[in-house]
């Protein structure tokens, strides 16, 4: 198994593709809009996928977080709110908030689970600043690590009962930049001392199944490479301070913050200690490449994605009834 998650290029798998994922046999795969028309096409898409790669556990991801970042949206499933919304709610009411947040996560994951997708993106665990880019603010939880904590770790248990598992993001914290990554390299000035507040709310939920690097230079711990990349900051912030011994994969290595070609980006990102790299948007000829330089995945990081999928149980409860709970919270706001 090679230690990629992949990207489709549309709504079923072209013959192509389905010679090329039997041989490269990659750890999982990623969904996004292009891949989704409706409950019937999705569910038929990742049954595909499953058979396929002959694991009823193989890791089909998105990103469903609510507001702008929510690939499974109207007319076919209900719109989402984003992180924000909840942070409204915490001044108010902070425990309201939690629930709030553990409903809505829990709605997703049955969702996300009637049509066959395991793993969802989420939670963000950023701790949003005054200048943090938009990329994030539209998207965080707040700007106090307790809160972004809590509320993580209800996103994270709302899955769970779900079915789904969740993947807390972006290792070591993402909130001090000012670039989104989806375009450009931030270089991240902050003293050690200060950074000590972006590693809280990961601290507080290392015991997360799965987490997400970024692609962020952070000048306090390696000058030179960006924390996808950095064996410095995979291996004694990540892995060291926060404690993370869940499966750690890059965010999507396409994204303009990383330079090079998509498998050296890979094998630096495997090289620094990352488990998986996610490639995200289904370019035969930048999969290839991967594939050809990754070597399998080795005992450590199987042993994590085995005990990440193995956090999955059956769905609990009624998707209606998580919705009315977490609306009736929000009403407070």
């Amino acid at each position: 198994m090679k230690p990629v998650i992949y990207g489709l290029s549309g709504l079923a798998l072209t013959a192509d593709e389905r010679a090329f994922y039997r041989e490269a046999d990659p750890c999982g795969y990623i969904l996004f809009k292009r891949n989704v028309a409706d409950r019937a096409q999705l569910r038929a898409l990742t049954d595909s996928l499953r058979d396929l790669s002959g694991r009823d556990d193989v890791p089909i991801l998105i990103d469903q977080e609510g507001g702008r970042v929510q690939r499974l949206g109207p007319p076919e499933w209900p719109d989402f709110p984003a992180g924000p919304v909840f942070d409204a709610l915490y001044d108010i009411a902070p425990m309201s908030a939690i629930e709030a947040a553990r409903a809505n996560a829990h709605a997703t994951a049955l969702m996300l689970a009637e049509v066959g997708i395991n793993v969802d993106c989420w939670p963000l665990l950023d701790v949003a600043q005054p200048d943090t880019t938009e990329a994030i603010t539209i998207r965080a939880l707040g700007h106090e690590p307790m809160r972004v904590a809590a509320m993580g770790r209800a996103i994270l248990e709302g899955l769970q009962a779900g079915g789904v598992v969740g993947v807390v993001k972006h290792m070591p914290g993402h909130g001090r930049s000012h670039l989104d990554t989806h375009l450009a390299l931030p270089t991240v000035t902050a003293s050690e001392a200060e950074l000590d507040s972006d590693l809280r709310p990961f601290r507080t939920l290392a015991h997360a199944p799965m987490g997400m690097t970024s692609h962020i230079v952070f000048e306090a711990w390696d000058r030179e490479r960006p924390a996808t990349l950095s064996p410095v900051i995979v291996e004694e912030v990540i892995r060291g301070k926060i404690g993370f011994d869940g499966l750690l994969m890059t965010d999507d290595i396409d994204m303009k913050a990383l330079s090079g070609t998509a498998g050296e980006k890979a094998a630096g990102a495997i090289a620094a200690g990352c488990d998986v790299v996610l490639d995200c948007w289904g370019r035969m000829d930048e999969m290839a490449e991967i594939a050809e330089l990754l070597s399998d995945m080795p005992p450590r990081s199987l042993d994590r994605l085995e005990r990440a999928m193995a956090t999955i149980g059956a769905p609990e409860g009624d998707f209606a009834e998580q919705i009315a709970k977490r609306d009736a919270l929000l009403a407070l706001v």
